[in-house]
């Protein structure tokens, strides 16, 4: 199977599927992947975010070589989808120690950026809380932020807000319309 061109045959959640499936743990293929998501062709990237975000999930180890490669390539103009598909993986992963501060940054940018899409801030929100527990010195600009923003937030914003502030045992005054 040729990725790109299979990439680019179709977007949509089964193709992504059927391409995760063959790439599975083989590190040769993921590699080809990580290549094409970290590219500069921006349909290529879109549509590589979601089955680099399946095949994380499925395989963790496979992804750590390239975390350093894809802290930085959030500061690049990428697509929503690889904004959005990047930090949902780094939700769920345990990210070296070295990063943290990078990311940080990268996730407030994000978080206070009024044209970034809720999925994308909700996905750094997360991202955020999980450094919070080992550099508890965030939690109050985190808690900042996310007031700042709750007042006129969306559902999804606030649900998952009140869900950080609480995990973080950070006190604060939750806004309700």
């Amino acid at each position: 199977m040729n990725i790109r061109d299979e990439i680019l045959k179709e977007h949509s959640k089964k193709q992504s599927e059927k391409i995760a499936a063959y790439i599975g743990s083989d590190e040769k293929r993921f590699i080809e992947l990580m290549n094409l998501f970290l590219g500069d062709i921006y349909r290529v990237t879109q549509r590589a975010a979601m089955i680099v975000s399946i095949c994380a999930e499925r395989n963790p180890k496979l992804i750590e070589p390239f975390l350093s490669k894809m802290v930085n390539n959030l500061n690049e103009r990428v697509h929503d989808a690889v904004k959005r598909n990047t930090l949902r993986i780094f939700q769920f992963i345990e990210l070296p120690k070295k990063l943290w501060g990078k990311t940080a940054g990268i996730c407030f940018r994000f978080l206070m950026d009024a044209n970034e899409p809720i999925a994308v801030k909700v996905f750094a929100m997360s991202v955020l809380s999980n450094i919070c527990k080992y550099e508890p010195e965030l939690k109050n600009e985190l808690k900042l932020v996310l007031e700042d923003q709750l007042e006129n937030a969306s559902a999804g914003f606030k649900a998952r807000a009140q869900k950080v502030l609480n995990g973080n045992n950070i006190s604060y005054k939750f806004i309700s319309k």
